[in-house]
């Protein structure tokens, strides 16, 4: 395996470091970066990998199952002397400036060349950094398995996204309180290996501006455009200014694919935010259920709501915002960076008009009609408990010549109360139908053409909080097949499975309030 990877160090031979060997939570100043081996494991065990991953890098299954393999990916030894590094960045934390961050459990081991592509590889819980403050560096396995899934299921379902190549038991015990209550508990540990074209994130470019040491700023926007953004070939401010629109088109695309398939992230931060508009840290993501603009799956975020579902596209601007004061120093200039924040809204809104007709299977996305017809929808989607999943893959069966209440049957199975629909709920519902009706009419597409694209746009399996809880325990108590299982059926979300129609229905009564299966705290 070792011979097929090419390892680079661009990013540490590009950019200043810290080399102190000390190796506890400090402040490290004038630095990208600090070097830091991971720890040794006690035991570990491979509980999963992805073969697509894998295949990036250019390592086959065999390899994946191979003794090396695992010694590698548990932090057992290092990759072809690579020397692992954590990053150092900052971030605003719930719309608060919160100093330096850093990658405090998460450890660079190499960046790997396959094919002419260039790949970080990250081992997430393998112990303490500079930056892991009062943290202790790992993580458990619930947290891996949540974030090993639902980086693949991203993919998959054509989301921009770090991807995940492995889950490594480690044989060590950690301690979390997962309710924040009082009352932690020894779990095991585990280590999750990342896998992206770049970890930069917002917050790696406002620490540097927060410290007013503005030419590692420049070193390290330089760097970044020249390694992510070659195309890019102005310079001066032009330069900066064209990686910040860049920047802003990239995070406009990832919102309005969240939004697509009811993704709800959790822990917007600057410091989660990718600079290439990447899905980054899964934390306590989760999957639209019930359409609810206002649901978050963060339980610190239950009060305020600042990162609910229809929030997302508001806090994507304002972290924008904040990544554009980072760069400000470099360009000098208040209205150009203003000029690209205030497009973001009109781009956002072009972009998720159409998304949205595409889900409607509806091709005339700019018309005032289909404008109505949209904004009405996610207004009678909230009047009685409907899984947004289900609801919009049984979309495509209306047929259009048909008479609404008969179209409106094929929503049962999307209601998790059908009980809650009152004669006036389901008048409203049908005149919606009528109206969504009287369009496909106009634009009088083959059904099955139709049927095919929206099926296509529309998934039919997502990962449900309560599915990948289900994965973590059993995983816990030495059974993968379930996570195994589920991981396949994951690959192919719009591809109807027979078998595997479990994995498609709505949230079950039981994991309505169960702890891992609706809502979940940061603590990992």
């Amino acid at each position: 395996m070792k011979n097929k990877i090419n390892i680079k160090n661009s990013f540490v031979n590009n950019l200043p470091g810290d080399d102190n060997s000390v190796n506890r939570p400090r402040q490290v100043y004038k630095s990208c970066f600090s070097y830091v081996n991971p720890e040794k494991p006690t035991n570990p065990e491979l509980v999963s990998y992805s073969k697509e991953t894998a295949e990036l890098l250019g390592i086959n299954e065999d390899d994946c199952r191979s003794e090396d393999f695992l010694q590698i990916f548990s932090g057992e030894k290092n990759l072809n002397n690579a020397k692992p590094f954590a990053m150092n960045y900052g971030g605003h934390q719930f719309g608060s400036w919160a100093g330096q961050l850093g990658d405090g459990r998460a450890i660079n081991i190499g960046e790997a060349v396959y094919n002419n592509q260039r790949y970080f590889l990250q081992l997430k819980g393998a112990g303490p950094t500079p930056y892991s403050r009062s943290g202790d560096g790992y993580a458990v396995l619930r947290s891996s398995v949540r974030e090993f899934l639902c980086s693949e299921a991203m993919y998959h379902l054509g989301i921009p996204t770090t991807r995940a190549l492995s889950i490594v038991f480690t044989g060590n015990s950690v301690l979390r309180d997962m309710f924040y209550d009082g009352n932690p508990e020894y779990e095991p540990g585990a280590i999750v290996t990342r896998v992206s074209p770049s970890f930069i994130r917002f917050g790696n470019f406002e620490i540097f501006a927060a410290r007013q040491e503005h030419e590692i700023l420049k070193q390290l926007a330089d760097y970044t455009i020249e390694t992510d953004f070659p195309e890019i070939k102005s310079e001066g401010k032009e330069k900066y200014l064209e990686f910040f629109s860049k920047v802003l088109n990239l995070t406009a695309d990832l919102i309005v694919n969240w939004m697509r398939v009811g993704f709800v992230h959790g822990v917007m931060n600057t410091d989660n935010m990718s600079v290439k508009g990447l899905t980054i840290d899964y934390g306590p993501y989760g999957w639209l259920e019930v359409f609810d603009p206002e649901w978050t799956p963060n339980t610190t975020d239950a009060q305020l709501k600042r990162y609910a579902f229809g929030r997302q596209p508001e806090i994507a601007l304002w972290n924008l915002s904040m990544f554009a004061n980072a760069l400000y120093p470099l360009i000098n200039e208040a209205e150009p960076l203003e000029r690209e924040l205030k497009s973001f809204q009109s781009l956002f809104n072009l972009k998720y008009r159409e998304m949205m007709a595409s889900k409607l299977g509806i091709d005339n996305f700019n018309s005032d009609e289909t404008g109505n017809i949209i904004n009405e929808l996610n207004n009678i989607l909230t009047i009685a408990e409907t899984d947004m999943t289900i609801f919009f893959r049984k979309l495509s069966d209306i047929d259009p010549f048909k008479d609404s209440a008969t179209n409106f049957d094929i929503f049962n199975e999307a209601f998790y109360d059908i009980s809650e629909i009152t004669p006036e709920k389901k008048k409203r519902f049908a005149d919606w139908i009528e109206k969504y009706s009287e369009i496909l009419k106009k634009e009088n597409k083959a059904p099955d053409k139709r049927k095919k694209e929206m099926n296509s746009i529309n998934p039919l399996y997502v990962l449900r909080n309560y599915l990948a809880q289900t994965a973590s325990e059993k995983a816990e108590q030495g059974d993968y097949n379930y996570l195994n299982e589920l991981f396949s059926t994951l690959k192919k979300p719009y591809e109807e499975q027979p078998g595997k129609e479990n994995f498609a229905q709505k949230r079950p009564e039981w994991a309505r309030h169960k702890p891992g299966c609706s809502m979940l705290s940061c603590s990992s």
